[in-house]
C-alpha cells in the first residue's frame, strides 16, 4: 500500500459509498430497478466508449470477447439491479453494509482459483471480523422482517457478482487497460439490460428532478469515473485488496444517508459497521500509510495477493 494505493482507495472509497445513497433517492421516487442500472450504464458507456476510442486501446480487447461478457455480466448486469432492488426494502446504509460481505466472497473463490489472493494471518482474521459485522446487522436489524431479508439476500447476491468481476479482470484482462475493459463491460450490460428497462419503464410521475439528478450522478460519477479508478486500484493492489474498499465504503454510505435523508441506523447496523471498520484495518495487514511509524522494507511492497506489476 503506498501512496498512490492509498490515494486511490481513498477515492474510489468516496465514489462507491455514495451510489447507495442516490440509488435510494430514485428508487424511492419510482424509478424501477432494472431501468435505473440501464441508465447509469448507458450514461457510463457514453463517457467511457469515446475516451477509449481516442485513446486507441479498444483493440486490446481483441479476442477477449467472451471473457468480457462474463466481466460485464458479473460486475454489472448482476448487481446493479439487485442492489436497487434490494434498495426497495432496506436503507441505503443497510445495503452499503451489506455488501461488506464481498472481500469474504473473494478469499472464499481464491480457494479455489486464485491461490495468490488467499486472506492469511491478520488479513483472514480480518475477513472474519468483518463478516461478523454482517451478521450482527442481519441478526438485530433484519431478523423477522420477511421483505427485509429478502432484500439482503439481492444485495449479497448482488456482493458475489463484485467478487467473481475482480478476479475475472485480473486473471483475463492482464495487460489490457481498464480505459477499454470499462466501456467494453458498459456496452455489454447496457446491451442486456435493455429488455429488462424496456419492460418496466417508469411513470412520468416517477421523473422527478431528484431522480433525474440521481440518474446522471450515477452514471457519469459512480460509474464512469469510479470504473476507472478502480481499475487503476486492482492493477496497482490486486482484487483481494482493492475490495476492502467495502469495507469502508458503509461508513461513507452510513454518513451519506443520516445526512441527507434522515435515516436512523439501528443497534445491529451500528455495531456491524464497528467491526467492519476493524475488519477494514486488519484485512489490509494493519498498515499505515506512508509517512507514518510503520515502513516497509525495500522490495517488501509485492506483498502476497499484491497485483503482478502492469498498466495501471
Amino acid at each position: 500500500m503506498n501512496a498512490r494505493a492509498w490515494t486511490l482507495f481513498g477515492i474510489v472509497s468516496v465514489l462507491w459509498g455514495i451510489p447507495y445513497l442516490f440509488i435510494s433517492i430514485a428508487v424511492n421516487d419510482g424509478i424501477p430497478p432494472a431501468f435505473l442500472a440501464w441508465v447509469r450504464v448507458v450514461l457510463g458507456a457514453c463517457i467511457l466508449l469515446p475516451l477509449a476510442w481516442h485513446a486507441g486501446v479498444l483493440g486490446s480487447l481483441r479476442g477477449r470477447g467472451r471473457w468480457l461478457i462474463a466481466f460485464g455480466v458479473a460486475e454489472i448486469v448482476i448487481p446493479f439491479p439487485l442492489i436497487a432492488a434490494g434498495e426497495q426494502h432496506v436503507s441505503s446504509s443497510v445495503a452499503a453494509i451489506l455488501i461488506a460481505a464481498t472481500p469474504l466472497m473473494v478469499a472464499t473463490l481464491a480457494i479455489r482459483f486464485d491461490h495468490e489472493e488467499r486472506a492469511v494471518g491478520s488479513r483472514l482474521v480480518g475477513l472474519f471480523v468483518g463478516l461478523a459485522g454482517v451478521i450482527c446487522l442481519v441478526g438485530i436489524d433484519i431478523a423477522g422482517n420477511g421483505d427485509e431479508l429478502l432484500g439482503a439476500a439481492a444485495i449479497l447476491v448482488a456482493g458475489l457478482g463484485y467478487a467473481i468481476g475482480p478476479m475475472l479482470l485480473k486473471h483475463k484482462f492482464a495487460g489490457v487497460e481498464p480505459l477499454a475493459t470499462m466501456p467494453g463491460a458498459l456496452v455489454v450490460a447496457s446491451i442486456a439490460l435493455a429488455p429488462l428497462a424496456a419492460a418496466d419503464l417508469p411513470e412520468s410521475s416517477a421523473l422527478t428532478g431528484e431522480a433525474v439528478a440521481s440518474l446522471a450522478v450515477l452514471g457519469v460519477v459512480c460509474t464512469a469515473a469510479a470504473f476507472i479508478a478502480f481499475g487503476k486500484l486492482i492493477a496497482t493492489i490486486g482484487p483481494g485488496r482493492a475490495l476492502v474498499i467495502t469495507y469502508v465504503n458503509p461508513l461513507v454510505a452510513v454518513i451519506a444517508g443520516i445526512v441527507v435523508l434522515g435515516e436512523e441506523p439501528g443497534p445491529g447496523a451500528i455495531a456491524g459497521l464497528l467491526l467492519i471498520l476493524l475488519g477494514s484495518y486488519l484485512a489490509t495487514g494493519g498498515g499505515l500509510p506512508p509517512g507514518g511509524k510503520r515502513r516497509r522494507a525495500p522490495g517488501a511492497e509485492a506483498a502476497p495477493g499484491a497485483a503482478k506489476p502492469g498498466p495501471a
